[in-house]
């Protein structure tokens, strides 16, 4: 009683209650506050790469490479993977493009390339940064885990060697050096501390953690990163450390969550999660909670823009019930739901009516709230469609035609579509003319 009391000493003249009083927001425990050590995230859109190993996916025009890359400078992304020289000429092509396209606007964005510790990968690397006169660093990577070891037929000592010759040859070569390590999440300690040292006594500037087979919880990402932590602070070295997930077990998400509020320095990921087998940790989705969360405050309104991109020129899969950018994110025809909506639109408050029935606004990410009329619908919705279309005649006629309408959506199986509802409504008005 207190609480409704206290809401409505709050609410200004016009009975609009104070925003913090409409939604009490149990998500900011101690777990889910972005350290104070930690202040700031940064993002690796690794959908021109990772993305593109998927075996459903479209390898993008180099126009439509470069559309991409100019919307995450306009997204604020920190980094992106340019792509893997070894994998042919094509790809050394679009690379270069796009690393001249980041030089000649001055982009804030950094780039890097996935190479392999081997020399076949990063010389081409180096000939890039060099043709484009702009240092494209290497995320030199290799596998870690003891099942990648016995399938390879590797030993530690081998990986070890392997990784040290690739750091010393993109060093000495003026490229800055990220080392990888793939399957981190089953790998051992021992196997870990062992690489990590390596890596930074030769020259990385940042290692990063990878989840390549999406195995690993929330609770093991902590553990993982704790012991990192305590792994480079035994170096001695200024070393910043990336986290990379895939979503094999539905993970992808909460896990990255996870490694930024341990305090990881850049979180990566692709847009609409695509990428090898089930996929990456969707991108979109990461910044969209991050801003939820309070964590970031970027303008996000390009995001949608950039989705559609990569469902269209990639062929990305984006499912109705998709988070946020799916088509029924924000697309509703039951009457309890459409109604709450409605009235909110009625007292003129865009922020109440994009809240009041949806955890997320609509119009922070480039989208907004649609009611559509189906069998679970109410008359309201009816009259909605017919005022947000701009539906013209008399009180009586309206009246007529809403209830014509809201009768056969009832007997439908599914909602209406829009061209339906027009020839409905062109039904009532010629019967109308004729009687």
């Amino acid at each position: 009683m207190e609480e409704i009391l206290a809401m409505e000493q709050n609410s200004d003249p016009t009975g609009h209650p104070d925003i913090a009083s409409l939604i009490h927001d149990w998500n900011q425990s101690e777990d889910e506050t972005r350290s104070a050590e930690h202040p700031d995230i940064h993002f690796v859109d690794e959908t021109l790469r990772d993305g593109l190993q998927s075996p459903s996916i479209k390898d993008p025009s180099i126009e439509q490479k470069l559309k991409m890359l100019h919307l995450m400078e306009e997204l604020g992304i920190d980094c992106v993977d340019l792509g893997l020289p070894g994998s042919g000429p094509r790809a050394v092509k679009d690379i270069t493009r796009l690393a001249q396209e980041i030089k000649d606007n001055n982009f804030k964005i950094k780039a890097y390339c996935a190479v392999r510790t081997h020399p076949a990968d990063i010389k081409p690397l180096i000939e890039i940064s060099q043709k484009v006169g702009m240092p494209v660093a290497a995320a030199a990577f290799i596998g870690s885990s003891p099942i990648r070891q016995y399938a390879e037929g590797w030993t530690v000592a081998d990986i070890i060697k392997k990784s040290v010759a690739a750091v010393k040859l993109a060093v000495d070569n003026g490229l800055p050096v990220m080392y990888v390590t793939e399957d981190t999440t089953r790998a051992t300690p021992a196997d870990i501390r062992a690489l990590y040292t390596a890596a930074i006594e030769n020259g990385a500037e940042r290692i990063c953690i990878c989840d390549t087979c999406g195995y690993v919880t929330p609770a093991g990402v902590r553990s993982l990163l704790k012991f990192a932590n305590e792994v480079i602070a035994e170096t001695g070295a200024d070393i910043k450390i990336d986290w990379h997930g895939h979503n094999d077990r539905g993970l992808g998400v909460s896990n990255s969550l996870a490694a930024i509020y341990a305090g990881v320095d850049r979180v990566h990921g692709t847009i609409l999660g695509i990428g090898e087998r089930v996929g990456n940790a969707s991108l979109d989705q990461i910044l969209v909670n991050l801003k939820l969360n309070g964590v970031i405050s970027r303008d996000l309104t390009a995001l949608a823009e950039y989705c559609e991109l990569v469902r269209v020129h990639c062929h990305g899969p984006l499912p109705n019930n998709y988070p946020v950018m799916g088509a029924d994110a924000f697309r509703t025809a039951t009457g309890v739901h459409a109604a709450a909506i409605i009235k909110a639109e009625k007292k003129g408050d865009h922020w109440l009516a994009d809240r009041v029935y949806s955890g997320v606004p609509a119009g922070d990410f480039g989208k907004e709230q649609v009611i559509e009329i189906g069998f679970m619908s109410g008359l309201s919705n009816v009259k909605y469609w017919l005022r947000k279309h701009e539906i013209e005649g008399s009180e009586e006629e309206l009246e007529k035609i809403a209830e014509e309408i809201f009768s056969i959506a009832k007997s439908r199986q599914e909602n209406l579509n829009n061209e339906e509802i027009l020839e409905i409504i062109e039904k009532c008005k010629s019967e109308a003319l004729s009687s």
